[in-house]
């Protein structure tokens, strides 16, 4: 069930800080919640919003200059599938690099609200450095021979190492005979052509016999619709260097 106004999520928020033994008050110095504990000396500012933008994250970061234990709360809204809003786990690591708490509240028609603490102010991030995808990443940047693609488009076939050596093989089987893998792999040096040529990702290939390749009229078409991607290797190699 969505809210229609941010302070619905008040007094669920209220009764949850107060169950905890805090005292709560609202709108103190322009922040929404306030909640002082008076045994713990602990100090938490909530800041609430229908939904996680810019705006809520701006105003937690404002926050932290006047106190170290500040709360972002949204509402966990279950038929906005999709919504970037929904990305809690994301969000959640974004308030830990931060050093925000972050919550959720689940409206229901007939039951109460639900409170989801998703990280505490303060709690250290849990996503580390992906050294697997840092390494194909490299990898990935060494093997393009050019920058061929524009960044930030959408629904552009991307220029990746995989397609421009896919190229490479289809510029080695035009306007010839069916050839083998290895001979494939010696005009391009390529070794994993074999591989390429069975997989035919792309559609490029057919197989005409045991262990040979020929380049299909989709290959052809992808040459000339990528010229510009292997013309500077191209000039470097001979296709009657094949054996």
């Amino acid at each position: 069930m969505a809210v229609i106004r941010e302070e619905e999520l008040y007094n669920p928020i209220k009764k949850y800080y107060e169950k905890l033994g805090y005292s709560v008050k609202s709108e103190v110095l322009h922040c929404d919640l306030v909640a002082v504990h008076p045994e713990l000396e602990t100090t938490i500012i909530v800041e609430m919003k229908k939904t996680f933008n810019l705006a809520l994250l701006l105003q937690g970061i404002e926050r932290l200059r006047i106190n170290s234990h500040v709360v972002l709360a949204v509402e966990r809204n279950r038929k906005k599938s999709g919504a970037h809003n929904q990305r809690f786990g994301d969000l959640t690591e974004l308030c830990r690099m931060l050093g925000l708490g972050f919550m959720t509240v689940t409206f229901y028609k007939t039951k109460p609200p639900v409170i989801d603490i998703l990280c505490e102010p303060g709690e250290l991030p849990q996503r580390g450095m992906r050294r697997k995808k840092q390494a194909q990443l490299l990898t990935e940047f060494r093997e393009r021979s050019g920058d061929y693609n524009i960044g930030g488009s959408t629904g552009r076939k991307l220029v990746t190492a995989y397609r421009e050596k896919a190229l490479r093989c289809a510029y080695a089987l035009q306007g010839s005979s069916p050839m083998a893998p290895r001979e494939v792999a010696a005009i391009t040096g390529y070794g994993r052509s074999g591989t390429t040529l069975r997989d035919n990702y792309y559609g490029w290939f057919e197989r005409v016999g045991r262990g040979k390749y020929r380049l299909r009229p989709e290959g052809e078409a992808a040459l000339s619709e990528y010229h510009d991607v292997i013309s500077e290797w191209a000039a470097t190699v001979s296709i009657s260097s094949a054996p």
